[in-house]
């Protein structure tokens, strides 16, 4: 039996060989087509980004510097002011009423002034006058009160009229005179403080004009006693100082 199987063994083996006899040529393995998935193309979408909005950067300015500001002086002039002066008269009775006329007697004496001055066009001023020293007797004796209406035509210079109502009186050899009547005159004022003071902050819009502000100044002026008809002829010359409160 074991004889059977291998001679059945045998044949299969050598019919085999037989077969595969002849040309042997190698294998040939065909290659094998590898198809990979196409995926559709699909088109990017575009989405469009608007560009940020840069604003500007706001402008700084600088702070100004701070200019420091001249404290002023504070000045409190109360419009008030007083004068005192010496005063040369003149009397001249040549008014075709007396018989001793075209003799002029002249006399000096003082004269005395206080005032107000509303602003730098209008006051009021009181005055007296009297005379002491003669040279024919006669003595006078005047004092009135005036409205003053002025005007400044530098910081330093003001010039002033005088208008109002006044009393005089005259002793001497000469014709005698009491009168109260009009009276009348004009003078400068001239302005002796310095400009430091000027540039004080006053209460007052109108003081640093034409010697309105405080302090000393000078004066002069002429005034006529007496204005009225058939009267002799009071006239006066003054010069002195003034201090402005």
């Amino acid at each position: 039996m074991k004889k059977i199987m291998l001679i059945s063994i045998s044949l299969v083996c050598m019919n085999s060989i037989v077969y595969a006899g002849g040309d042997i040529l190698p294998t040939v393995f065909e290659e094998e087509e590898i198809i990979l998935p196409i995926e559709p193309y699909i088109e990017p979408i575009v989405t469009e980004v608007e560009a940020p909005v840069v604003l500007p950067e706001p402008m700084v300015v600088p702070e100004p510097v701070p200019i420091p500001v001249p404290i002023l002086e504070n000045l409190y002039p109360l419009g008030l002011y007083v004068g005192l002066g010496l005063t040369a008269a003149r009397y001249d009775p040549d008014c075709g009423c007396t018989t001793d006329k075209g003799k002029v007697d002249k006399t000096a004496g003082v004269v005395a002034r206080v005032g107000y001055d509303f602003n730098e066009y209008i006051g009021v001023e009181g005055r007296g006058i009297r005379t002491n020293w003669k040279s024919n007797g006669g003595k006078i004796k005047h004092a009135g009160l005036f409205v003053k209406p002025m005007y400044p035509v530098t910081d330093d210079i003001n010039v002033y009229g005088l208008a109002g109502y006044a009393k005089t009186t005259t002793q001497g050899s000469k014709r005698r005179v009491n009168a109260e009547t009009f009276a009348w005159g004009a003078g400068l004022e001239y302005d002796l403080g310095s400009d430091t003071a000027k540039e004080g902050r006053y209460d007052r819009s109108f003081d640093g004009y034409g010697d309105q502000e405080g302090g000393w100044g000078l004066f002069t002026d002429y005034e006529r006693l007496v204005q009225k008809s058939g009267s002799p002829d009071l006239d006066t010359v003054s010069v002195g100082v003034t201090y402005d409160f």
